[in-house]
């Protein structure tokens, strides 16, 4: 394995975070903050309690994956369209490395970021709510996983996309909406039968209930099957990139 060019693209990707310091980490910390102030304190003022949970908890494991989310297909996807932009991707295409060893520096820079960011967040938390981890380890897994999955949906769309128009269009019209739907703010067992079952199609809805679970033992599927979902939505992302790197797609034109 090709450590010094992994730890170059790396370095090189966790410098460029370092640069935009404001817009990466302050920003997110910011908008959690508010999203506190709006739904932890306004709505929270109404609805005491979730399954025994105070409001302002419940929705912590949710604006994690929220953020999570976001950050993750927004640093992996720019991360790999910029050197398509400008042309470099063809030295790294031709320097001795592997396309795995390309995908981990991309990627575990990407993945990286959004882990940091997630344990920032949670710490931001803990300064408006209570907050219990019942799992530490399974909420680092969580973390983990769905850090590196989302790393790895946002190097596919940087590759997919052709210009910055597209870059935000998967994250804006799909990943949000998903996100926000996916129990972040409630479970989905207030709604009515049939969105429930709605709901169940969403796979951000996994993500929040395993993670959700990790902290307080409630959560609106099984913890075996969130893990199972997210295993397999990071094996499908794995196929993609395979692909891409074996057919040249979008890298070799």
């Amino acid at each position: 394995m090709n450590l010094p060019a992994i730890r170059a693209i790396y370095k090189f990707e966790m410098a460029r975070w370092g640069r935009t310091f404001l817009q990466s980490i302050v920003s997110p910390v910011i908008a959690t903050s508010l999203y506190f102030v709006v739904f932890g304190a306004a709505i929270g003022s109404r609805i005491a309690e979730i399954d025994g949970i105070p409001y302002g908890a419940f929705i912590v494991p949710g604006l994690i994956m929220l953020t999570l989310l976001a950050q993750s297909v927004a640093n992996a996807s720019f991360g790999i369209y910029f050197p398509r932009f400008a042309g470099t991707i063809y030295e790294i295409l031709s320097a001795p490395i592997s396309p795995f060893e390309i995908v981990l520096g991309y990627v575990g820079a990407a993945a990286t970021k959004s882990i940091i960011l997630g344990l920032i967040i949670l710490a931001t938390a803990a300064f408006f709510v209570p907050i219990q981890i019942l799992h530490p380890f399974w909420m680092i897994a969580f973390l983990v996983l769905t850090a590196v999955t989302f790393s790895l949906l946002g190097f596919l769309i940087g590759i997919w996309a052709d210009g910055f128009e597209r870059l935000q269009l998967v994250p804006l019209l799909i990943v949000t909406p998903l996100t926000f739907l996916g129990g972040t703010f409630y479970p989905i067992s207030v709604l009515p039968p049939f969105w429930q079952t709605v709901s169940l199609f969403n796979p951000v809805v996994y993500l929040v209930s395993g993670f959700r679970w990790s902290f307080f033992e409630s959560s609106d599927v099984g913890v075996g099957l969130s893990l199972a979902m997210i295993l397999l939505f990071l094996a499908l992302c794995l196929a993609a990139v395979w692909w891409i790197f074996k057919t040249g797609y979008r890298l070799k034109s």
